[in-house]
C-alpha cells in the first residue's frame, strides 16, 4: 500500500493530524474487524458531502450569476454526483490507500465507485476539520474549476472550437470528430446536456452545457486541449 505522504502530495495538503486522513480512508468493514480501530469514514463522508455542496453552490453562484436557481441546482447535482466525483477519486488513486475488511478486499472494494466517492468526500471532511474551509476550497477549486468555467449561459457566444478541432484532426490525418449526447437531464426549460466527442470510434473528451450546442463546443474545447497535450491522442481516449 502506498504511503500517506504520497497522498498528501497529490492532495497538495499536509495534515496536522494524520489520524484524520487515516480515518477518512477506513471503510466500516475494516473498522469492524480491527479491535484498535479509531472508527470508519462515514461521519467524515457526511461532513465532506455538506462542505462540498456548499462550495460548489458558492462557485456556481459567483461564476454564473445569470443562471436561474433551477439551472444552478441541476449543475450542482451533476458536479456532486457519484459519476463525477469518482473521476477525482481515481485521479488521486484512492483505491490504493483504502483500509478494507477481508470481505470488501476479496470483492474488489478498491475499485468500487461508492467506496471511492465516500473516501473522497471523507477526505474533504477531514481537511475541513484539520485546516478549515479555505484549505478545502483550494482543493475543490483545483478539481472543479475547469468544469464550472466551461459551462456558459445558453445565450453565450462560444468560440467555434468544433471547427478548429476538425481542422487540426484533418491536418494530422486523424479523421472526423463526431458528437454524441451522453446524457440529457432535467425539464424542457432547464435541461443539462453532456456530450462526448468521438474520434476514430473512441470517446476522447466530454463537455457539458445548458444547450446541446454549448455542450458540443465544451467537448471540442477539451478535445483540443488533449490533442495538444497528448502524443497518443486516439489511443489515450
Amino acid at each position: 500500500m502506498r504511503t500517506l505522504e504520497e497522498l498528501e502530495s497529490n492532495l497538495g495538503y499536509n495534515f496536522r493530524d494524520t489520524r484524520l486522513l487515516t480515518k477518512a480512508l477506513t471503510h466500516s468493514s475494516h473498522a469492524h474487524e480491527t479491535v484498535a480501530s479509531a472508527g470508519d469514514n462515514e461521519l467524515l463522508e457526511f461532513l465532506g458531502d455538506a462542505v462540498l455542496g456548499f462550495l460548489i453552490s458558492d462557485f456556481l453562484y459567483r461564476r454564473h450569476p445569470n443562471l436561474t436557481e433551477g439551472q444552478l441546482s441541476k449543475l450542482k447535482g451533476f458536479f456532486v454526483s457519484a459519476a463525477n466525483l469518482v473521476k477525482f477519486a481515481e485521479q488521486l488513486g484512492l483505491g490504493e490507500y483504502l483500509h478494507l475488511g477481508r470481505g470488501e478486499e476479496k470483492t474488489g472494494g478498491r475499485t468500487k465507485q461508492a467506496l471511492l466517492v465516500d473516501a473522497f468526500e471523507a477526505i474533504l471532511g477531514a481537511i475541513y476539520l484539520d485546516g478549515g474551509l479555505e484549505d478545502v476550497q483550494r482543493l475543490v477549486q483545483r478539481f472543479f474549476q475547469p468544469q464550472i468555467d466551461e459551462v456558459g449561459d445558453a445565450s453565450r457566444q462560444f468560440s467555434d472550437f468544433k471547427t478548429v478541432l476538425q481542422e487540426q484532426l484533418q491536418a494530422r490525418g486523424l479523421g472526423r470528430a463526431d458528437y454524441l449526447i451522453a446524457s440529457e437531464t432535467g425539464p424542457h426549460h432547464q435541461k443539462l446536456f453532456v456530450v462526448d466527442v468521438v474520434v476514430g470510434g473512441r470517446p476522447v473528451a466530454s463537455g457539458l452545457g445548458l444547450t446541446k450546442k454549448a455542450a458540443e463546443q465544451a467537448a471540442a474545447h477539451e478535445a483540443l486541449d488533449r490533442l495538444n497535450r497528448e502524443r497518443e491522442f486516439i489511443q489515450a481516449g
